[in-house]
């Protein structure tokens, strides 16, 4: 697996991303049904495209992925078939070493996220009872300790 920093995002690399993107989530945000999965979907292209750093974790195609912006763990993804693996640790650990990484937050209704956060580290500081967009999915805000 290689590790790399992505500077320019090709059509053909969106279309990798949001397969892994797909695959994660279906995965672990099992509080979203079917449509809200497809429709938040439409939105990741911008999202990758608004981070300052776009990491890749690829074999011969991406199997991960995590946005950073400034200090800020903004997304990160690991294709089903990948996880367990210790590659979400592995990309985590470099974005803390090579971005300074030290805070993020993640869906209160996704606990493998948190659990995976808090080996690491990190710990809850926050608590939101809408997500960015308003939805009624609370987020929790966490800083490494």
């Amino acid at each position: 697996m290689k590790i790399k920093e992505v500077n320019k995002i090709s059509p053909e690399l969106i279309q990798h991303l949001l397969t892994v993107w797909e695959s994660s989530v279906k995965a672990t945000h099992l509080f979203l049904s079917h449509n809200e999965i497809q429709n938040i979907k439409k939105y990741i292209p911008e999202a990758l495209d608004n981070v300052q750093h776009l990491i890749i974790l690829e074999n011969e195609y991406p199997v991960g992925f995590m946005g950073i912006n400034e200090q800020n763990l903004e997304m990160l993804f690991i294709s089903n078939e990948n996880r367990g693996k210790g590659l979400g640790k592995q990309l985590l650990e470099y974005g803390i070493k090579n971005f300074s990484v030290n805070k993020l937050s993640v869906n209160e209704q996704n606990p493998m996220a948190i659990g995976f956060y808090e080996s690491i580290g990190f710990e809850v500081y926050k608590r939101s009872e809408l997500d960015e967009q308003g939805n009624n999915y609370p987020i929790l805000y966490m800083h490494k300790v």
